[in-house]
């Protein structure tokens, strides 16, 4: 019942991290570790599939595994926030939702400048 359970919510965390992909406001990079995690528990093929993924797997086990991610993609994550979350302020005319989205990008940023910067390796 408990390996089902970690499944299934898996499955549901890596669906949200995949449209997150395509929303600013949905994270992708902690839906896709919550669900690694669950395939941990529950599933070590789907486990298997997100840490080898050709489009993913790497930087997941970057952020994973050694705890950082490389200088090139800190400065990509920081300019596709800055872009999205710039237009999604200049979209929304609420002032309470401008500050929500202010926070949670003063939030992520912080979060990305404070992770280890890891050497990149040539041979990928």
């Amino acid at each position: 019942m408990k390996k089902s359970i970690f499944f299934i919510l898996g499955l549901i965390s890596i669906i949200l991290g995949t449209v997150g992909i395509f929303l600013p406001l949905l994270p992708t990079t902690p839906f896709l570790l919550f669900s690694l995690f669950c395939f941990g528990k529950s599933s070590k093929r789907f486990h298997n599939f997100i840490l080898e993924n050709k489009i993913f797997g790497k930087y997941i086990r970057d952020y994973h595994e050694k705890k950082g991610i490389t200088l090139k993609n800190k400065i990509n994550v920081l300019l596709i926030l800055s872009i999205s979350i710039s237009f999604s302020i200049y979209k929304v005319n609420q002032i309470h939702l401008r500050i929500f989205l202010i926070v949670v990008f003063l939030g992520v940023t912080y979060h990305i400048l404070s992770l280890k910067t890891l050497k990149e390796n040539k041979e990928n």
